[in-house]
């Protein structure tokens, strides 16, 4: 039998009232033009919620305390390789979010959730719908 080695990542709803803050993936080699959620992979020695405030602060220049996070969901992913996504609620932040990563994001904007843009990537979209449906555990694959 062979263990799973795979990525893990995490993943950020930022929300002001029925939208949800959105970055338009640029020059990144997956998903480039589509709309994702500020993310981003999991750095050895740290955990998940260290890795939210790092990647806050890296794609969107906001500064998250630990104590506002809230776990949202997990996501085991199989779209040609193996993945587990966690999704955490920013329950508050210091500044305004902006493209804090113009190499790798070509537009930040708040969408309304119950109108999402046509191309959100396709797991994020479950995401948000899981998350509006209370679900926390989900099985993807495309």
């Amino acid at each position: 039998m062979t263990r799973a080695h795979f990525p893990v990542a995490v993943h950020l709803f930022f929300f002001r009232e029925d939208c949800v803050l959105l970055l338009r993936r640029f020059n990144t080699g997956f998903g480039d033009g589509q709309y994702s959620l500020p993310a981003g992979h999991l750095d050895g020695g740290e955990t998940v919620k260290e890795a939210c405030i790092r990647e806050a602060l890296e794609e969107i220049g906001v500064h998250i305390e630990e104590s506002h996070l809230s776990f949202s969901a997990v996501m085991h992913r199989m779209e040609g390789d193996e993945r587990v996504d966690f999704f955490f609620m920013v329950e508050a932040w210091e500044g305004e979010p902006f493209n804090a990563e113009p190499n790798k994001c070509d537009n930040l904007c708040w969408a309304e959730i119950n109108a999402l843009p046509v191309n959100v990537i396709p797991y994020v979209r479950r995401a948000l719908e899981n998350y509006q449906k209370g679900i926390q555990f989900d099985d993807y694959s495309s």
